[in-house]
């Protein structure tokens, strides 16, 4: 019984398996046809001298001063601006950081203080900023950071840079 089966088995492995003598389709084009591609690509593979980069021209990903400090950079920026009005007389003189801070706090109008664990607390609306709170306030369309820096019973004192100013507390509405 064992030979027939072996037999059978040959016999199967015989009809179903591919033929030696069968041919083959390769997936790669003959040489005539892919002629015409390969001269394409070394056309296109050529390398091209680059023109040179002018030198005036500002990197976007490193731009003049940004290793700066943030007092290095207004320092920057106050000399350019002195530098443009020395080219430009007719030109206003920015304001003075103590100028611009009295401008500012002008326009900051706390609606009164509350203590809450015996700590002052100025509010704005329904916010509460306590001592030593940066803020940020958009005047002009530049922002400043301010720090308020002392609440004293119906006073309370920003800080802009080094210049601070003491002003009321008053609500905005009108008595």
């Amino acid at each position: 019984m064992l030979p027939a089966a072996l037999g059978a088995l040959i016999a199967v492995l015989g009809v179903t398996a591919p033929r030696a003598s069968a041919r083959i389709e390769s997936d790669i084009s003959p040489p005539e046809k892919r002629k015409a591609s390969v001269e394409r690509a070394v056309a296109l593979a050529k390398l091209r001298a680059v023109p040179p980069l002018p030198e005036a021209l500002s990197l976007p990903f490193a731009p003049p001063g940004f290793d700066l400090t943030d007092a290095e950079e207004a320092a920057a920026a106050a000399a350019a601006a002195r530098l443009a009005n020395a080219q430009n007389p007719s030109a206003p003189a920015p304001p003075s950081d103590h100028q611009l801070l009295e401008e500012i706090v002008a326009k900051v109008r706390p609606s009164g203080t509350v203590y809450m664990g015996g700590q002052p607390l100025l509010m704005f609306g329904k916010r509460y900023v306590k001592t030593g709170t940066h803020f940020t306030v958009t005047y002009k369309g530049n922002d400043y950071d301010l720090e308020l820096t002392q609440i004293d019973g119906t006073n309370f004192t920003l800080r802009y840079r080094s210049d601070e100013i003491t002003r009321p507390i008053k609500s905005g509405k009108s008595p």
